[in-house]
């Protein structure tokens, strides 16, 4: 008896020592040819479009209080744009606005097929810096009108975004307002009297008129989108559509925030699984 128990006490210490000296692997981000980052997200969460907006809706108010862009335009923007925050360029960069390098980006990049091979993109440490650099890219003269609106002005904001250039699609103020009315995201934004109206104006055009000087026409502003939307015809399934544009069902319904497998005739979906 005494023999067995000393073996057993000396197999506990071996397992324990084993136990112990095991490494657990850190995944980090990978630095490859051409300033390239790639950053392992494979098991990194699926968004849903009310979990995206749970997610983020404080921080777009942040954003919303300090230079009067609508949390509601903020929110659907980035919806719309990272498909639900599913999107390549969210996963991979915590990019969710699509906003390329330009001269003036001095962070880590990566690299994706868009309006050219390789296109580069900026890559943020958090997708809450991504937001904070939103805002900033919209302080430029060809966006200055846009904050002379209320900050909860959000259909000023979304006919004014296409007036100005920011996306080729014409339907892009409609799809922003579809989503703000889908997910209710008005409820996000405030008003303001007339006293912190003026007040935020003058910030914000002052900074923008500062910037001016520093910006080069032809890369200044954002490449314009052309949204990969799609309008359901007559005979269309979630199948069907999923098999013509490379998804699965389930993508599918994870980037519209679909419950079940039903359509509406002339509803839009969007079927690009990066910006």
């Amino acid at each position: 008896m005494k023999f067995n128990f000393i073996v057993i006490i000396a197999i506990s210490i071996i397992i324990s020592s084993c136990s112990t000296n095991k490494q657990v692997p850190i995944k980090t981000a990978k630095t490859t040819s051409r300033n390239k980052v790639v950053i392992d997200n494979a098991v990194a969460k699926k968004y849903a479009g009310n979990e995206y907006i749970d997610r983020f809706k404080t921080i777009a108010i942040v954003e919303m209080n300090q230079y009067g862009i609508p949390a509601s335009i903020t929110l659907a923007q980035g919806l719309l744009e990272s498909g639900n925050g599913n999107g390549s360029l969210a996963r991979e960069a915590n990019n969710h606005f699509g906003i390329k390098c330009h001269s003036e980006w001095k962070g880590k990049t990566i690299y994706k097929d868009d309006d050219q091979k390789d296109d580069c993109f900026r890559v943020y440490k958090t997708p809450e810096e991504s937001f904070r650099d939103h805002s900033d890219f919209l302080k430029r003269k060809r966006y200055a009108f846009l904050f002379e609106l209320d900050k909860n002005d959000y259909k000023g904001w979304a006919y004014g975004l296409k007036e100005a250039g920011y996306a080729t699609n014409p339907k892009y103020p409609e799809l922003l307002l579809s989503l703000i009315e889908r997910y209710d995201l008005s409820q996000y934004d405030r008003g303001e009297n007339e006293v912190e109206k003026i007040r935020r104006e003058d910030k914000v055009l002052t900074q923008i008129a500062k910037s001016i000087p520093e910006e080069i026409p032809q890369e200044s502003e954002k490449a314009q989108i052309e949204m990969k939307i799609y309008e359901v015809k007559k005979s269309d399934t979630l199948y069907s559509i999923s098999k013509r544009f490379g998804l699965t069902v389930e993508e599918l319904k994870i980037l519209n925030n679909l419950q079940n497998t039903g359509l509406n005739l002339g509803a839009l979906l969007l079927v690009s699984k990066t910006p």
